[in-house]
């Protein structure tokens, strides 16, 4: 059951900074459900089925995309809100659109379109969402982009280098002044990392490139998967692994409630302003289990995001994404229209971000169909 008042601390929306452009209220809705509506309703968030979490879209029907582990973060992003007394509907808007300006192929593509960029201001997803939302959407009439509020844009807004964060505006400016980001934030972005961490190990075995016994050299999954071996030592197969994973989520999720909770209680904050004037992160894990965590996103990174089958579709991967930028750069022409007008009416600079959205904004099974197509008529 959903709080009705919110803590001091929380995002309250007659203290929002607001929207770029000046709109009326909404008569039935709050202004952060308006921009989780939005989100949801957009072309980008609509991609996310087709784009790479770990393995590529055709590699199987029940493997994790971006839109399945955007829904997963947002449900345990509201579980925490709902109990420190945070905005609910503030969080789930950022946790869904934290992955929008992702590339096709997951990290892969990401890394490959950077490469592409050295030389115009690189690439990160991170500063593409905000991107997707505050331009490269076309759905309204009276502005570009979404026009969604500060707190939202926030949000999504992780991490910036300080090159880019002087051409933010207000948005750069707790980068530049070393500040921090709203609790909603907080929450929505230490719920990625949980949702990655443990649903990645499902996934990861359901493909068979992690086993069992070699998960049980980590401390967080031994300890779920012996409280369930007494408790159920007959349980097998799927459900014996959905079993621990839940009681995985279950675990850091509690601790990161009763840490942050003692936290809070300790600082005593009055307002959204104390939270961004603090020194570091509130929402964070007790000792134990950041130890626990940090231990399985290692293990994670060696044995699986590096795996022999994984690092081959990534290498391919990799190869069509620079392919598809080097032919773009080179053809305009051959990008929708509006990509191509805008292509060209720019110096390389900006012809190689307006290709950078392009190739960005692919799914999966498109850029694939794209890259056979574009070189078999080459």
């Amino acid at each position: 059951m959903s709080r009705i008042a919110l803590a001091p601390f929380a995002a309250h929306e007659k203290q929002s900074r607001g929207r770029v452009y000046e709109e009326a209220p909404p008569a039935y809705r709050g202004e952060f459900q308006r921009d989780r509506d939005r989100i949801v309703h957009s072309t980008g968030f609509r991609r996310l089925v087709y784009k790479t979490q770990v393995f590529v879209n055709h590699e199987g029907d029940h493997y994790r995309t971006r839109l399945t582990h955007s829904l997963e973060v947002a449900q345990i992003a509201r579980t925490v809100a709902d109990v420190l007394g945070l905005n609910e509907s503030l969080v789930e808007a950022i946790s869904l659109a934290h992955d929008l300006g992702h590339t096709p192929f997951g990290h892969a593509g990401q890394d490959a379109l950077n490469a592409c960029m050295r030389d115009y201001g690189g690439f990160e997803h991170n500063l593409q969402s905000l991107r997707v939302v505050d331009h490269l959407e076309v759905k309204y009439a009276d502005f570009p982009g979404l026009n969604l509020t500060f707190e939202t844009r926030e949000g999504i807004l992780k991490h910036c280098s300080a090159r880019n964060a002087k051409e933010l505006g207000e948005l750069g400016e707790r980068f530049l002044q070393r500040r921090q980001a709203g609790l909603e934030a907080q929450v929505a972005n230490i719920a990625d990392a949980i949702a990655y961490n443990n649903h990645d190990v499902d996934d990861g075995i359901r493909a068979g490139l992690l086993s069992i016994e070699k998960l049980r050299e980590q401390a967080l999954f031994e300890t779920q998967f012996t409280a369930v071996r007494k408790r159920y030592p007959e349980l097998e197969g799927r459900r014996l692994i959905y079993e621990i994973i839940r009681r995985m989520i279950n675990y850091v999720v509690t601790d990161l409630i009763d840490t942050t909770q003692a936290k809070l209680k300790q600082l005593n904050l009055t307002s959204i302003d104390d939270v961004r004037n603090h020194g570091s992160s509130i929402v964070t894990f007790s000792d134990k289990v950041h130890e626990q965590h940090v231990a399985l996103k290692s293990f994670l990174m060696k044995n699986l995001y590096k795996h022999d089958k994984v690092s081959e579709m990534t290498d391919k991967a990799k190869r069509m994404v620079e392919k598809l930028f080097e032919h773009y750069m080179a053809i305009p022409a051959h990008m929708p229209e509006e990509f191509h007008a805008s292509a060209s009416s720019g110096d390389e600079a900006e012809r190689a971000r307006v290709v950078a959205d392009y190739v960005a904004g692919m799914t999966d099974r498109y850029a694939i169909a794209e890259f056979e197509r574009l070189t078999s008529e080459r």
